[in-house]
């Protein structure tokens, strides 16, 4: 009896010690970046904070809410990762005013990470088109690529 109860102890403390840490996804930020947009005023073409702002995106399968950012001067956005060549974005000031449409053009070049994080994206060659304007007047690209989440990729003028 004292060795079944040796023998298991030794299982538990086993599997104490192999349960690791490493094992989490992408914490420390080796994920896919996502788009940078900031804004601007139409007129002075100075960097503005807005005081609401709806974002919905198509990834392929339909429009996706992102829900709303208050008193926000930039947005993360994360764009599509299933070999499309284009990402729609849709942004509105309010809840039920009119939407704008934002086709982002890229092309991608993926990365292996690490067994736990998988393949990494990076998205190159950036261009966008304003489909739908109103309340978006204008678009303007910054960082034509994203490797991280530091850079402003896309200025909208409100």
């Amino acid at each position: 009896m004292k060795y079944f109860k040796f023998l298991i102890a030794i299982c538990f403390l086993g599997m104490l010690v192999s349960c690791g840490g490493d094992d989490d996804i992408c914490e420390s930020g080796e994920g896919t970046p996502r788009m940078k947009v900031a804004y601007r005023d139409k007129d002075s073409g100075k960097e503005t904070t807005l005081d609401s702002l709806y974002v919905a995106v198509d990834y392929g399968a339909g429009k996706v809410d992102l829900g709303v950012a208050v008193k926000t001067d930039s947005r993360l956005i994360p764009l599509r990762v299933d070999n499309s060549p284009y990402t729609d974005v849709y942004f509105k000031l309010t809840k039920k005013g009119k939407e704008s449409k934002v086709r982002i053009n890229y092309t991608t070049k993926s990365t292996y990470v690490s067994p736990g994080c998988g393949i990494k994206k990076y998205y190159e060659n950036l261009t966008s088109e304003l489909v739908t304007p109103d309340p978006v007047q204008k678009v303007e690209v910054g960082q034509n690529q994203i490797e991280n989440e530091d850079k402003t990729n896309l200025y909208l003028s409100f």
